[in-house]
C-alpha cells in the first residue's frame, strides 16, 4: 500500500472519529440541558408557587389583604404552569377552595383543605423531579458511554499511527540518507534495499539505478581524468608566469618550473610539503604566503608594491596575485574553498618602461622650468613703463602669455612633483600641525579666484581639535587642490565649505561643494594618473589628484570622495591625531 494512501485512511479515520464523537458530545449535552430545564421549568416553579401560597395563608389573619393578594398571584402562576398528569384537577379544586375562603376568611376547614390541596400538588411535582432526575442521570450515563467507546477509538487510531508511521516514514529515509552519505564518499557500489511497493520503493529502484550508473561512469573514465589531469600539469608547466598551487591546509600542490627556479628548489623538495614549513628555510615562500600587511588592512585603497626577484640573471620585479579556488557540489547551492592558486606576473619589463617614463618627464619638466621661467621674466619687463607704452591689443597679448605660461608652470610642477613620487625621492617634513592653520593657509591662497566667481569659503571646524601628524607644506596643497577644483566645477556666486570633524584617533578634511558633481562610474578612478572626466575641463594633466593621493598616503592616511551626480561632491582625507 503506498504511502500516501496509509496517510489518508489513518488520518481520514482519526479525522472521522472526532467528528462522530464531537456529534455525540454535542447531542448528549444538549439533552441533559433540556431535561434539566424541564425541571426547573416546570417543577421547582410550582413549588416555589406552593411554598409562597402556603405562608401566605398562614399570614391571612394577621393581614388579609396582603395575604389574599399574594395568595391569588401564586394561585394564578400555579395556573398557568400545570405540567404533570394529575396536577390540574388538584389546582382546579385548590381554586374553588380559595374562592370559599374569600367569602368566608375565618373557616378552618377551609383552610385545612388548601392546605392539603397545595400539599398533593408538592407531592406530584417532587415525584416528577425524580422521574425527571433518573432520565438526565440516564442520559449522562449513556453519553458518558459513547463519549467513552468512541475516545478509545480514536486513543487507539492515534496511537497506531504514533507507534507504526513514524517508522515507516524515518526507517527508509535513514537507510537512504545513510546511501547517499556513501555515494557522496564515491561508494558507488551503495545499493539500498527496501523494495515495498510504495513510493519508498520506487525511490530505491531510482537511487540503485543511479548507483549503478555512476559507478560505471567512475569506471569508464578514470583514464580520461588522468589524461587531463597530465595535460594540465603540462599546461602549467609551460606558463611563463610562476605558479604555485596550495590546498586549504597550506599543502603545496603543485609548481611548476618557473616557481621552481625562481625558489631555487626542486620538485621533490616543495610538491606535498607544507608551505609554512618551506617558509622557514626560504624567503620566497615566506614573502607568498605572508598574511596582508596591517597597513593594507587600514588602507584597502593602496595597492600591493611589487616583489624584486633575482631571476633570469637580474633583478625581476614581480606582481603577486592570489586565486581562491572555490567549488559548487552538485546539487548544493554553498560553494567550497579548496585552496588557493599563487600567480607570479612577470612585470619587469613595464617596470623599466615606467622607470623610462618618469625618467623622461623628470628631464623634460625641469628643462621646461628654464624658458618658462624665461618667458614670465620678459612679461615682467614689457610690462614696465620704462621699456615703452602699449596699446590695448598688445596688453591682451601679454595677459594670454602670461595665463598659458602660468598654467605651463603648473603642469610642470605637478609633473616634477609626479616623477619623485614615483622614484621616491618625495621628502616629508612630518611634525605636529594645526589643522586650522592649514585650512586659513589653503583659503588664502585661492581667495581671489574665489571672488573672481563670487564664491563664499566657509570653515565649519569642531572646536579644540588636535594637531595631527602630517607635512604643513603637503598637505596644504592638498586643500588648495581641492578648493581648486570645487571652484572650478562651482557655478557663481555659490558656496564651497571646509569642514573640520574629529573621527576616533583621526581629524577629517572635507572640501563641500554644491557643483555638477561626479558619476559613479567615474568614481574610483578621479585618484588615477592623467586621469580626467569625461566632459569636464581638459586643461590640466590629470595629476593633481594622483598627487593629493600619493602625499596623503605617504603621511599614512586615507583619501576619498563622496558624490552623486548633480548634487555636488566632497573630497576628503583623514589624518592620525596627535
Amino acid at each position: 500500500m503506498k504511502i500516501k494512501t496509509k496517510l489518508n485512511l489513518g488520518v481520514g479515520l482519526l479525522f472521522l472519529m472526532i467528528i462522530i464523537l464531537s456529534i455525540i458530545a454535542s447531542f448528549y449535552i444538549f439533552s441533559i440541558k433540556k431535561d434539566t430545564e424541564n425541571i426547573l421549568k416546570a417543577n421547582y416553579n410550582t413549588l416555589e408557587y406552593s411554598r409562597n401560597m402556603l405562608l401566605s395563608l398562614d399570614e391571612i389573619n394577621v393581614d388579609k389583604g396582603k395575604a389574599i393578594a399574594v395568595f391569588e398571584t401564586n394561585l394564578k402562576n400555579q395556573i398557568a404552569n400545570i405540567t404533570e398528569i394529575g396536577e390540574d384537577k388538584v389546582t382546579y379544586n385548590l381554586q374553588k377552595s380559595f374562592d370559599f375562603l374569600e367569602k368566608n376568611r375565618t373557616d378552618e376547614n377551609i383552610k385545612s383543605q388548601i392546605r392539603q390541596d397545595i400539599f398533593e400538588i408538592m407531592k406530584l411535582n417532587m415525584i416528577a423531579i425524580k422521574e425527571k432526575s433518573d432520565i438526565a442521570k440516564h442520559t449522562a450515563e449513556t453519553a458518558n458511554l459513547w463519549i467513552a467507546v468512541i475516545g478509545t477509538l480514536c486513543f487507539l487510531i492515534a496511537f497506531n499511527l504514533l507507534v507504526n508511521l513514524p517508522n515507516n516514514i524515518a526507517n527508509p529515509i535513514k537507510e537512504l540518507t545513510a546511501s547517499i552519505k556513501e555515494i557522496a564518499n564515491k561508494n558507488y557500489s551503495q545499493r539500498v534495499h527496501f523494495m515495498n511497493h510504495n513510493e519508498y520503493g520506487d525511490l530505491a529502484k531510482s537511487f540503485n539505478t543511479m548507483a549503478q550508473k555512476l559507478e560505471e561512469y567512475s569506471n569508464s573514465n578514470l583514464h580520461k581524468l588522468s589524461f587531463e589531469k597530465k595535460r594540465l600539469e603540462t599546461l602549467i608547466n609551460n606558463m611563463h608566469d610562476p605558479i604555485i598551487g596550495l590546498d586549504n591546509d597550506g599543502l603545496v600542490l603543485f609548481a611548476n618550473d618557473e616557481a621552481l627556479k625562481i625558489m631555487g628548489l626542486k620538485s621533490e623538495d616543495v610538491i606535498g610539503k607544507l608551505a609554512p614549513s618551506l617558509a622557514l628555510t626560504n624567503d620566497l615562500m615566506r614573502s607568498l604566503i605572508i598574511k596582508e600587511l596591517e597597513s593594507d588592512i587600514k588602507n584597502p585603497r593602496q595597492k600591493s608594491l611589487p616583489m624584486k626577484i633575482f631571476a633570469d640573471g637580474k633583478e625581476s620585479y614581480f606582481e603577486k596575485e592570489t586565486v581562491t579556488i572555490t567549488i559548487q557540489s552538485t546539487g548544493e547551492d554553498q560553494t567550497t574553498t579548496i585552496g588557493d592558486v599563487i600567480i607570479l606576473r612577470n612585470i619587469t619589463v613595464f617596470k623599466e618602461l615606467d622607470f623610462a617614463k618618469t625618467n623622461f618627464i623628470a628631464t623634460v619638466s625641469h628643462e621646461l622650468k628654464t624658458p618658462i621661467a624665461s618667458i614670465k621674466l620678459s612679461l615682467q619687463l614689457l610690462e614696465k613703463p620704462e621699456i615703452g607704452k602699449i596699446n590695448e591689443e598688445q596688453e591682451q597679448l601679454i595677459e594670454s602669455i602670461k595665463e598659458d605660461s602660468k598654467r605651463l608652470l603648473k603642469i610642470t610642477g605637478e609633473l616634477l612633483d609626479m616623477a619623485q613620487l614615483e622614484t621616491g625621492n618625495i621628502h616629508l617634513s612630518i611634525e605636529k600641525s594645526n589643522p586650522y592653520q592649514m585650512v586659513k593657509y589653503a583659503i588664502d591662497a585661492v581667495k581671489v579666484r574665489a571672488d573672481q566667481k563670487e564664491i563664499e569659503l566657509i570653515i565649519d571646524g569642531e572646536d579644540e581639535l588636535p594637531d595631527v601628524k602630517a607635512d604643513s607644506e603637503k598637505t596644504g596643497w592638498v586643500l588648495i587642490n581641492f578648493l581648486t577644483n570645487a571652484i572650478t566645477y562651482s557655478s557663481n556666486q555659490s558656496k564651497i565649505i571646509v569642514k573640520l570633524k574629529r573621527e576616533n584617533s583621526q581629524v577629517v578634511f572635507q572640501v563641500v561643494d554644491s557643483g555638477k558633481g561626479i558619476d559613479k562610474r567615474y568614481k574610483d578612478k578621479v585618484f588615477d594618473k592623467y586621469f580626467q572626466i569625461p566632459g569636464s575641463n581638459k586643461s590640466g594633466t590629470g595629476l593633481g589628484l594622483a598627487i593629493s593621493k600619493e602625499f596623503i598616503e605617504a603621511q599614512s592616511g586615507t583619501i576619498g570622495v563622496e558624490c552623486e551626480l548633480g548634487l555636488g561632491s566632497t573630497f576628503y582625507f583623514k589624518l592620525t591625531a596627535v
